[in-house]
């Protein structure tokens, strides 16, 4: 049977804003304090979208969370109504509102872990979703996360989904951006390449860690998952990322390695003992492995980090019959010589299966550190579990023309961080939302839908 890889790209939810919360993320914290443009961050996703679909991709879309969101303003000790709690904490507690007001989830990569049903023992999709205790403006994103991929994919014969893991830094999970499945096609069952910063027990362990910045994703956490979702032990490695790396803005692994079907492409200084990790995922394949491992001469930590290059997508095309793969970059890439130059080469090469590049202007999300890999959740399904999802999210060109209309609709042009204390902003969020709930045939998706209807 047929297996598809369904690109979930995350939709830019109308509070998107540059508050610099994401500690470790370069980009997110140079543009802190700057003025987004929420409309065009969401057009330029809903755009990427439309080019993977039109690629043959199969492609579906991730609905926002409710912001802001004020249950957790009300657990950080700010009462009233939704515009007094607001004014209360911009007093108080600015940088608190500004991660009650965040747009994160549209990074959907982080959202959860998703294992391929060739991979598991009781041949079913596992999801768990990610806890995210790392930062406060994406630890409230998990019960939410859960809920939503229970209700899209709700058939109990194909799909099973576990809880978010303990909220201890002991099991911190940051989902699918640390997490890589390598196969001979998408049909086939996959070797799963868990990518860890930090191993937390026990206290007195020797795994170096960064200096700068923290480490966010856990052995522990990882080895969970593995277990949880009846993985083939044998065919489980877990990697730990370069502690340099982490030091120089690579965050998540998704930031320095990116895989697909049978190709890694990886940058040279992406992981401890990499040589190891490499001769052991060799040793595993049953099919031809390319690994393109990118030396620091070719392209530096640097560039790497700023371009995003590495947190392209890279995807198969339909039924190629050659099974070529296409890059799918950010603009930034193009506009750094060194980088453009390595993506002509790669292409030309011609020993490998990448033979395209599109180029994309994803500047709204990068700016916030989150290029095209960020955005979106790999879900392998079959021909059966891709039936048996929710339909409502799947994209077509008429959803994407109706979602276009809906942003131009209700999304503001500039927003900034003096503007969260706007009471207006709530009532122009939930009108949206609620809006968007029905476009998608979601019924009463968010907490505030379920309180009206509850009154």
């Amino acid at each position: 049977m047929k297996v598809y890889e369904l690109n979930m790209d995350g939709l830019v939810g109308p509070t998107h804003h540059y508050a610099g919360l994401g500690c470790g993320n370069l980009a997110s914290l140079s543009n802190a304090l700057t003025i987004a443009n929420p409309a065009a961050a969401a057009i330029q996703g809903l755009q990427k979208m439309r080019l993977l679909h039109h690629l043959g991709v199969k492609q579906a879309l991730i609905p926002p969370q409710q912001r802001p969101n004020l249950q957790l303003l009300y657990s950080l000790g700010f009462r009233g109504t939704g515009a007094e709690q607001i004014q209360k904490a911009r007093r108080v507690a600015p940088e608190l509102l500004s991660a009650c007001f965040s747009a994160s989830s549209m990074w959907t990569a982080n959202a959860a872990t998703v294992s391929a049903s060739a991979d598991t023992r009781d041949h079913r999709v596992h999801f768990t979703a990610a806890n995210l205790i790392s930062n406060i403006h994406r630890q409230q994103e998990a019960h939410f996360s859960s809920e939503l991929l229970q209700r899209l994919f709700s058939n109990q014969q194909f799909f099973q989904h576990h809880l978010p893991l303990p909220n201890t830094t002991t099991t911190s999970d940051e989902g699918a951006a640390n997490h890589n499945r390598l196969c001979a096609n998408h049909n086939s069952r996959g070797i799963n390449l868990f990518v860890y910063g930090k191993q937390a027990l026990p206290v007195n362990n020797s795994h170096p860690a960064p200096v700068h910045f923290p480490a966010r994703q856990t052995l522990e956490a990882s080895q969970a998952v593995a277990r949880n979702h009846l993985l083939h032990p044998e065919q489980v490695v877990f990697a730990s990322q370069n502690p340099a790396a982490i030091d120089q803005g690579v965050f998540h692994n998704d930031v320095i390695a990116v895989a697909n079907e049978s190709v890694l492409l990886i940058h040279q200084h992406a992981l401890l003992a990499q040589q190891d990790i490499l001769t052991r995922l060799r040793q595993l394949a049953t099919f031809e492995l390319h690994i393109i491992e990118v030396s620091s001469q070719q392209i530096s930590m640097a560039d790497a980090v700023s371009s995003y290059l590495f947190n392209s997508q890279l995807v198969s095309l339909g039924d190629d019959p050659f099974k070529k793969m296409v890059l799918i970059c950010p603009a930034e890439c193009q506009q750094n010589p060194r980088i453009d130059s390595y993506i002509a080469e790669l292409i030309a090469n011609g020993d490998n299966p990448i033979s395209a590049v599109h180029f994309i202007d994803l500047k709204q999300s990068m700016s916030n550190g989150g290029g095209p890999a960020c955005l979106r959740l790999r879900v392998p399904l079959n021909e059966q579990e891709l039936t048996a999802m929710h339909p409502g999210v799947v994209v077509d060109d008429s959803l994407l023309d109706t979602l276009e209309a809906w942003v131009h609709k209700h999304y503001r042009t500039q927003l900034a961080v003096d503007d969260l204390d706007d009471p207006q902003l709530i009532d122009e969020n939930f009108t949206a939302l609620d809006e968007l709930s029905s476009i998608l045939h979601l019924g009463s998706l968010y907490p505030f839908q379920r309180e009206n209807s509850a009154q």
